[in-house]
């Protein structure tokens, strides 16, 4: 009988932590849903930008951005190693500074190594200020890991819309919610993983083992300015 009692005890308490757990993680992703950017604003004077792949209003949002002079260069990274510059060109209905500015990043297949790979190129061509384009409930992540691989990197968030995610009433679209839990897990493990910079990164900002597609140099002088 006492063992009987003894073990109920137990079991008790773990649902009861199981309980507080649940709590703590259903808050922590309501917190997340809510403080995601709603509204993308340039705030600073970016040398360049990085948009990270994933979505066709991202690569349209930034190919518009360089073309309205916001920065010197655009890094598009994460592209498929079999997808020509034609394709992408025409994908993001490229304009006049596509093939002079855009740079293709071929080595990420990750938000990490899209880190690394926009790392290595902003060091590569001494920048020290990135506007980071990708989409509202992408970047907490990414800037956390961008920080994680280049600290003294000056960060401006521009933040997009995508297609069929709305966060005015997310608790209300199953899709939506779907969609901000499966990121909320991943920036969990995000926070936990950039606590620590492993070998092979400082290895591959080191060697620069990344593969950057990257047009002849421009031929003419494109005026910078902001809205």
């Amino acid at each position: 009988m006492a063992d009987w009692r003894r073990r109920r005890r137990v079991w008790r308490r773990l649902a009861a932590a199981g309980v507080v757990l649940t709590l703590i993680y259903v808050a922590g992703l309501v917190a997340f849903a809510e403080e995601l950017p709603r509204h993308a604003q340039l705030t600073g004077h970016p040398d360049a930008i990085v948009v990270l792949t994933g979505g066709g209003s991202r690569l349209d949002t930034a190919e518009d951005l360089l073309e309205r002079g916001i920065g010197r260069r655009l890094l598009i990274t994460g592209v498929n190693a079999t997808t020509t510059r034609s394709e992408v060109k025409a994908l993001v209905h490229g304009g006049p500074r596509f093939d002079c500015c855009v740079d293709l990043g071929r080595s990420a297949t990750s938000t990490f190594g899209n880190a690394v790979e926009a790392a290595a190129w902003s060091r590569h061509h001494g920048f020290h200020e990135l506007l980071v384009v990708t989409a509202n409930y992408h970047m907490p992540r990414s800037l956390n890991e961008f920080h994680a691989v280049m600290p003294h990197m000056k960060l401006d968030p521009y933040p997009v819309d995508p297609v069929g995610i709305d966060l005015r009433n997310w608790w209300l679209h199953p899709r939506t919610i779907r969609v901000l839990q499966s990121e909320y897990d991943k920036y969990l493990a995000s926070l936990v993983l950039t606590r620590v910079l492993n070998e092979q990164t400082r290895q591959l900002l080191d060697h620069n083992l990344i593969q950057i597609d990257t047009p002849a140099p421009p031929h003419w002088h494109v005026a910078r300015h902001y809205p």
